[in-house]
């Protein structure tokens, strides 16, 4: 396979794995287009590459920065600005998952604890209510606590917990 075909498909492929992250495919495939460029990479550069508008770009640019894994360069003697994407992919899952649990776990774990205060209703349909998402909020808690774990390990300590878990 010749380098631009292999180019295309995996910038491909991670546009459709960042719908799997939260994030829309563009942005994903910005991402890709960043993560396997040795250097850092201008709007113009960007947009030429994967035949998109410059809002298109500007707006998916500042998601990824957003979302903590694009950087802004400054380039000496260049005013366009310059995007680049860290390359240590165990520090690029840990943010996903920082940002994930702040966006998605954390305001589930909010609402789940607000309804347990529930008091008018029918008593056995308060009970019911109660008991399910009471277990959806200790389901999710302990959710929470492996992805801490996770965001704050290092990497032979997920290396040790994926080798155990595999045998």
């Amino acid at each position: 396979m010749h380098y631009e075909e292999a180019k295309s498909k995996f910038i491909q492929a991670w546009g459709t794995l960042g719908s799997a992250w939260g994030i829309n495919k563009a942005m994903g495939q910005i991402h890709a287009l960043l993560l396997i460029s040795e250097e850092a990479l201008s709007t113009e550069e960007i947009m030429e590459e994967l035949q998109i508008s410059r809002g298109n770009a500007n707006m998916n640019i500042r998601g990824l920065i957003d979302w903590g894994i694009v950087n802004k360069v400054y380039k000496p003697g260049e005013r366009k600005e310059y995007f680049t994407a860290g390359k240590d992919i165990l520090e690029l899952a840990r943010q996903v998952s920082r940002e994930r649990r702040r966006r998605e776990i954390e305001p589930v774990m909010k609402v789940l604890d607000e309804v347990q205060s529930i008091s008018e209703g029918e008593k056995n349909e308060i009970k019911h209510f109660k008991a399910v998402t009471k277990d959806l909020g200790d389901f999710t808690k302990q959710v929470d606590g492996a992805m801490d774990k996770f965001i704050r390990s290092d990497k032979n300590w997920f290396f040790q917990v994926l080798m155990k878990m595999m045998r």
